[in-house]
């Protein structure tokens, strides 16, 4: 059961993030954006908890970049082992070794907006 959290988590972490990138970029109050996206069908608990917290580029609490990278790991495993295929999962733990290697392996899992807000990624 776990598994199949974090393998959803990692998948709507990174949606979140595109989304809240794509509207700063395009000049949009993110603020707002979260007001209004979060009473549709986009809303998720990570919007809630994180969604402002990501806008202000705050990562120092919460569940860390090295813990999920280890869980994503396990998923993959598994997924091997039963001939499943996970290319979303493995493309977002990807995507988590550029946050650790930007020196983020302790931060929230949320702070996968960072990789995008850098221009080198």
């Amino acid at each position: 059961t776990k598994m199949v959290n974090q393998i959803c988590i990692a998948g709507l972490v990174q949606g979140l993030s595109e989304g809240l990138d794509f509207a700063s970029r395009c000049g949009l109050d993110v603020g707002k954006v979260l007001e209004v996206i979060s009473k549709g069908a986009a809303q998720s608990w990570q919007m809630e908890n994180r969604g402002h917290t990501m806008e202000r580029d705050e990562f120092e609490f919460g569940f860390a970049v090295d813990w999920m990278r280890k869980d994503l790991g396990l998923c993959l495993d598994e997924a091997r082992r039963v001939k499943g295929r996970l290319p979303v999962t493995a493309l977002v733990d990807q995507f988590y070794a550029e946050v650790q290697a930007m020196g983020g392996g302790r931060w929230d899992t949320s702070s996968l907006i960072r990789r995008l807000r850098d221009s080198t990624h």
